[in-house]
């Protein structure tokens, strides 16, 4: 039977395909490769904490926290009389990811991402 140890670990900086975490508990620091994160790569921003498991020491699986905020960099700009109900347009945010916003939403505005799905949850306050 395996038996995995779970941590949380704040997500500190990236260097090329390593990235930085650091144990909120005993302060020490792990290096994880982008293979190892997966599609978390797509929630690094400084001081979110995830949750890793380690098996014998060695890290083996990252869980990223359900929600995180992110900020839009690039969307096409909000027509007039376009209501959210009306459709949804891509937007890139921050760290790379695509997701549909509403037409309201702009670039530079911090939005809500549901991590499980990778879908917009609503405006960050």
């Amino acid at each position: 039977k395996a038996i995995l140890e779970s941590h949380e670990m704040e997500y500190l900086y990236s260097s090329d395909t390593d990235h930085h975490f650091m144990n909120t508990e005993t302060y020490e620091q792990i290096i994880l490769n982008s293979d190892t994160l997966g599609n978390n790569v797509y929630y690094l921003v400084p001081n979110v904490r995830f949750t890793v498991e380690f098996y014998e020491g060695k890290p083996v699986g990252v869980e990223a926290p359900k929600v995180v905020e992110l900020k839009v960099v690039d969307t096409q700009p909000n027509l007039k009389g376009a209501t959210a109900a009306s459709s949804q347009k891509p937007a890139t945010l921050e760290t790379g990811l695509v997701v549909n916003v509403p037409p309201f939403i702009e670039a530079g505005e911090l939005v809500r991402i549901d991590t499980e799905e990778g879908k917009y949850l609503e405006r960050a306050r």
